[in-house]
């Protein structure tokens, strides 16, 4: 706390707080800041400490909190003071007295800077303000458990992590929150661990008497790798160093590994959790999910397998035949993969390596060969200078990069590659059908993912019809749900006619198959037409076979299933 008996220059007071008070640049921070247009940039420092002083006075003396909690509040709610600054006209000579004045005719929402001092963003706290209440003496039960985690030594800007992770530690009581603390330091933890890792597993302090089994195992994790097996003595005595290292052995439980089970393996290769950053680990780790296996799985084979953590799974250039082969697939197995998937053959990046594998079916193969041995092959494996270098490709890159827009085309590129398609000749015929920048064309093949289009079969779809994915994800989201769920049709199906996706879902997709399934229905229609016949075949010719089906059939079409201001058939995204 700053002295009262001495008052900084402003030069110094600029010092400090320019940073805290005025960056718009803070992590997870999306909205800027109010602006102070009212003080003069040469006082808006000292404004800032004398509103922080009033705003504590004011929690400590108007509003009766304990001093060293009213003063948490006002320190470190810096865009709430800012939006109360910004309010009120400023005097240099009487401008606590201005904030003292406008406080008592114009009451505040506390929990607005309480949630605020806890380490909630200001743009997440909207949602947990209460529609009628503004005083937390209206909800005392918030305020008393985070003054009793406080006391238990839980850093004060640090307990929104526990509020954001698990909302019922804020309504026990303070001797309830406190009997569950020693509860965890009987473990043989002390008090800072016991922080660390209630921050890490808010469910913890939060979790119900039915979860006690569930927390028990994981504190018998705990006690195996951070006690038995040592694993405290490489962590610094401080909150901050245990909630990182607490954090990275959670990355595994939320991978899905099983509770109880894992202590002793995360313990024998506690190397993991000292020279990997979490950041790095989660990385890492993502890269082996992309396979599209258990997550479970991927937890299991990288504590098992933690070497696999130091391979370079990011930069280096592999060529898909080459690394197929380096990882044991036999000659015939490998000639026919060449032949069914040509636009996956050829280089790309290690980094795309899961998706690549995916595309090919083989994610499952692969994955199997990392678990029972083959893990090494990963960080051995060098492709030869030229090896499956193709010209044409290179030549390709080299007009997009003297084009007018190499980097929205490199970006639409990358895009590919990343999904599996390799340096190639038809990867790049693909890309000159591709519409519309990488980030879009990236989420309207995961819309198509979601709505049950396995990866491969999609990948093989687009390199047929590369136009599919010239439309929004929303368009592609109804005709995929019409025509899975609507019409019951299979992935093969429409994986034989891809550009069905091209055509009008309201105009020609919808009309079509819900009057051939009629026709079906009625047993008008002795032959299951393929997609193709179905939504391909001109306006002529489809009158003319369902003339042929039944002479009744072009009446009922026209009566129940054709309207007017359809017949102007459009094929979207050519």
């Amino acid at each position: 706390m700053l002295s009262r008996s001495k008052t900084p220059t402003l030069q110094s007071l600029y010092v400090i707080l320019k940073l805290k008070f005025f960056s718009t640049n803070t992590k997870n921070t999306h909205q800027k800041l109010p602006t102070l247009y009212k003080i003069p940039a040469k006082y808006r420092p000292q404004a800032i400490l004398q509103a922080q002083e009033v705003l504590t006075d004011y929690f400590h003396n108007t509003r009766s909190l304990p001093f060293t909690f009213a003063e948490y509040i006002g320190k470190n709610s810096r865009f709430s003071l800012l939006g109360l600054v910004s309010k009120i006209p400023f005097s240099r000579s009487c401008f606590p007295n201005s904030i003292q004045r406008f406080l008592r005719y114009h009451p505040i929402n506390e929990f607005e800077f309480f949630f605020e001092s806890i380490g909630v963003n200001h743009v997440e706290i909207s949602p947990m303000l209460h529609t009628n209440k503004c005083f937390l003496c209206e909800d005392s039960k918030v305020f008393d458990a985070a003054c009793a985690l406080a006391c238990f030594g839980f850093p004060w800007n640090k307990l929104g992590i526990l509020y954001k992770g698990q909302v019922s530690i804020f309504s026990k009581e303070p001797c309830e929150l406190r009997y569950r603390l020693s509860l965890f330091e009987q473990y043989g933890f002390g008090n800072v661990a016991v922080i660390g890792i209630c921050l890490a597993f808010p469910h913890v302090l939060g979790g119900t008497s039915g979860f006690l089994d569930e927390i028990d195992m994981l504190f018998d994790d705990l006690k195996r790798v951070f006690l038995d097996f040592d694993l405290a003595s490489e962590v610094e005595g401080n909150v901050d160093a245990w909630f990182e290292i607490c954090r990275k052995v959670a990355i595994f439980y939320e991978l899905g590994c099983e509770k109880g089970k894992i202590g002793e393996l995360m313990g024998r290769n506690k190397s993991i959790f000292v020279d990997y950053s979490e950041e790095v680990l989660a990385q890492k780790i993502g890269f082996f999910c992309r396979l599209g296996v258990r997550k479970a799985e991927v937890g299991l084979l990288v504590l098992s397998k933690p070497e696999i953590l130091s391979f370079d799974l990011e930069d280096r250039v592999i060529s898909t035949v080459g690394f197929l082969k380096h990882f044991g697939m036999g000659v015939n197995k490998l000639k026919l993969t060449a032949q069914t998937y040509q636009y996956i053959m050829g280089r790309n990046r290690i980094a795309n390596v899961p998706h690549v594998l995916r595309s090919l079916d083989l994610s499952e193969w692969f994955f199997d060969r990392l678990k029972y041995g083959g893990h090494g092959l990963l960080g051995s494996y060098v492709i030869g200078s030229v090896e499956d270098f193709d010209e044409d490709y290179a030549e390709q890159l080299q007009k997009i990069q003297a084009s007018r827009t190499p980097v929205y085309t490199r970006r639409k590129l990358s895009f590919l590659h990343g999904i599996g398609f390799g340096e190639n000749n038809l990867t790049m015929k693909v890309l000159s059908q591709l519409h519309g920048p990488g980030v879009e064309l990236q989420e309207r093949f995961d819309c198509l993912l979601c709505g049950g289009v396995n990866f491969s079969t999609l990948c093989r779809m687009l390199s047929v019809s590369p136009k599919i994915l010239n439309q929004k994800a929303q368009i592609l989201e109804q005709k995929i749900k019409f025509l899975f769920l609507d019409m019951g049709l299979s992935q093969d199906e429409l994986c034989a006619f891809p550009a069905c996706l091209c055509y009008d879902l309201e105009k020609r997709i919808m009309p079509r198959c819900q009057f051939h399934r009629w026709l079906r229905e009625q047993d008008w229609c002795p032959y299951e037409y393929s997609l193709a016949s179905i939504v391909a075949t001109s306006d002529k010719m489809f009158m003319d076979r369902i003339s042929d089906i039944h002479p009744d059939a072009p009446k009922k079409w026209f009566d129940c299933f054709f309207k007017e201001k359809h017949s102007t058939v459009a094929k979207v995204g050519v």
